[in-house]
């Protein structure tokens, strides 16, 4: 798990016949009269719009100042919200921004904290529209600002009239600050008041972040400006936003799953267990066709957006990007991609020796045979993957990747390097693009092909890139973001569906078991450590016997994406999948799969079974 230094498209359904379009004739369509607007589920708002506000006021965002944080629940929905009598089309602009407002570090041994615009948020400009009472912005998930310290994510908000705000409509919206060329996320609110051609101030405030090294919270009110006026798309934004909400998985809270299993005598406080409270960002749980939720703390209570707050990958991108996108490769164009050698497709490994009669294979399962010290994650840790963590441009990202000297033959032996996870992620954009054309990208075809079919949101739709740039090449090993939904959803995806959608098998079925640890003969590396595990294709597996608990009377295993600073996303045999995301270095989650195994037994013989499709 490495440590760095320093939209859905409009239409799931367009992006979901273009993966099938090879196997379904698509009959043209027949003009017909615009549709109204799609509502969101859950709206119209039903409250009378009583109430009793004590904190963020209208007298207070009329042009008052932040002298600190305040309880998260001001920025949240009240109960008694009465529907908004404005809707807002246009773009928000906030003021004063590199100057403005409070910061107090908590946790920042390297003093990023040090650098002005570090103790400031960048630069927030963003188009939104309105569907009922919720606000939707025209771009989504990670926004590169070139800004010195942060990029930018905005979600969707909502809207509503209190008494109290005289004739303005509410408004309130998460956000979150990227670190720059890292992938730490720090998640707040926003609010403010409008009517049709107005704005107050915009009141801010970050207190919470899943960020093992950089812990802090900031706070600001600034004027801004509404500029009124069309945006792009806007009647397609407002229903792809309704389908978006529509299409979620069925949610609970996580005590739900007690009431809906009563005779298994799980103990819901299993879940989250072994990880500090403070330093849990969220976590959920999803089995039998329910996604179990547990709350999203801050340090001012529960975060507002809790199925918004924007979640970083850290090493499970490794599984959820390198990996899959090679599974997926290889159902398009067949299994001998992960025979493709790295010296054949990356032309900067010209010359060096080191890299030849590597291949995709050996680098997705981190045995290269090219490392510095064997030591379970001493490379890791050491100078030159903090160079490589540290370096922004592409060809720096490349040169250090490959320095690495050449130590045992490659599927030799396990070292863990993210670099090489970098090195992947390149020789297969380069062989898609042989295949596809010189337009082609790895991390877009993920997207295209997996991401959008099988549902996952946009703010999960974009990855972090070399040179801080939209063209640049995607980091492979870390830089992407989940939400709730969309990791429980990427999880069933491969738990329960298979590599399918609707049918159509997306992800290459052998290959996708032996990485799921179905095929007992195939279980991939062995790694280093005091409690080795196997590694497949960017996936860790997790051996559980009567060893780890007496009802395991049949070992099996668990394969899991695991992530820097305390995240993991174990897919049990029996259909179940456990996350969590935390940032204290805690990785404990063998209550969980104990107490999952009280809702349906695992499988035996080593894991080699079918999980319920559910």
């Amino acid at each position: 798990m490495p440590r760095p230094f320093h939209a859905r498209r409009l239409r799931r359904a367009a992006a979901t016949a273009a993966v099938l379009a090879a196997l379904f004739a698509v009959p043209p369509q027949t003009m017909a009269a615009p549709a109204a607007t799609a509502p969101v589920p859950g709206d119209p708002l039903t409250g009378s719009g009583a109430v009793n506000r004590t904190e963020l006021t209208a007298g207070q965002l009329a042009g008052g100042s932040a002298e600190d944080t305040v309880p998260d629940s001001a920025f949240a929905l009240p109960a008694q919200a009465a529907p908004p009598t404005h809707s807002f089309e246009g773009t928000l602009t906030l003021d004063g921004l590199s100057t403005a407002g409070g910061f107090r570090a908590l946790k920042d041994p390297n003093g990023y904290g040090d650098a002005a615009a570090t103790r400031h948020l960048p630069p927030v400009d963003i188009a939104l529209v309105q569907n009922g009472s919720h606000l939707v912005p025209a771009k989504r998930g990670l926004q590169y600002t070139g800004n010195q310290a942060w990029n930018l994510a905005v979600g969707p908000g909502r809207a509503w009239n209190e008494d109290g705000d005289g004739q303005r409509t509410r408004a309130s919206l998460p956000f979150a600050l990227v670190e720059r060329n890292a992938n730490c996320v720090h998640n707040g609110a926003l609010t403010f008041l409008f009517d049709d051609t107005s704005i107050s101030e915009v009141r801010y405030q970050i207190t919470t972040e899943t960020c093992e090294y950089f812990q802090f919270d900031m706070w600001g009110q600034v004027p801004a400006d509404y500029r009124p006026g069309p945006v792009d798309g806007a009647e397609n934004l407002r229903d792809a936003y309704a389908s978006e909400v529509g299409d979620r998985l069925p949610t609970k809270p996580l005590s739900a799953l007690a009431t809906d299993h009563p005779d298994s005598g799980v103990d819901v406080a299993k879940f989250g267990s072994g990880i500090t409270p403070s330093a849990l960002s969220t976590f959920g749980f999803y089995f039998g066709g329910v996604h179990y939720v547990g709350n999203c703390r801050t340090r001012q209570g529960n975060y507002p957006f809790c199925g918004q707050m924007l979640l970083p990958s850290y090493s499970t991108a490794k599984s959820a990007f390198a990996g899959t996108a090679m599974l997926r490769l290889a159902q398009r164009y067949g299994p001998a991609v992960a025979q493709e050698k790295l010296s054949d497709r990356i032309p900067e490994t010209a010359g060096n020796t080191a890299w030849s009669g590597v291949t995709l294979d050996h680098t997705l399962d981190m045995a290269t045979g090219n490392y510095t010290s064997p030591g379970y994650e001493t490379d890791e840790a050491g100078r030159t993957m903090a160079d490589f963590f540290a370096a922004e441009p592409y060809a720096d990202k490349m040169r250090l990747a490959l320095s690495f000297p050449r130590k045992t033959s490659p599927g030799s032996k396990w070292v863990y390097h993210t670099s090489d996870t970098f090195l992947a992620a390149r020789a297969m954009n380069n062989y898609l693009q042989d295949k596809a054309g010189s337009d082609a990208d790895i991390f877009d075809m993920l997207r295209d092909d997996v991401l959008e079919p099988i549902g996952v949101g946009p703010d999960s739709l974009v990855s972090s890139r070399t040179d801080n740039s939209p063209g640049g090449a995607p980091f492979g090993g870390y830089g992407m973001f989940w939400t709730q939904d969309s990791v429980a959803r990427f999880a069933k995806f491969l738990n329960n569906d298979h590599g399918a959608v609707n049918g159509t098998q997306i992800l290459d079925p052998a290959l996708l078991a032996a990485t799921m640890q179905r095929t007992p003969q195939d279980r991939g590396m062995t790694t280093t450590g005091t409690k080795p595990m196997k590694y497949q294709n960017g996936f860790w597996g997790k051996e559980f016997t009567s060893a780890d608990n007496p009802a395991y009377t049949n070992p099996f295993y668990v394969p899991f994406m695991s992530g820097y600073g305390g995240i993991t996303v174990a897919m049990m045999p029996n259909g179940a999948t456990y996350y969590y995301f935390s940032d204290n270095n805690e990785f404990s989650w063998n209550a969980a799969v104990a107490e999952a195994d009280k809702l349906a037994p695992m499988t035996g013989a080593g894991g080699a079974g079918t999980p319920p499709t559910s």
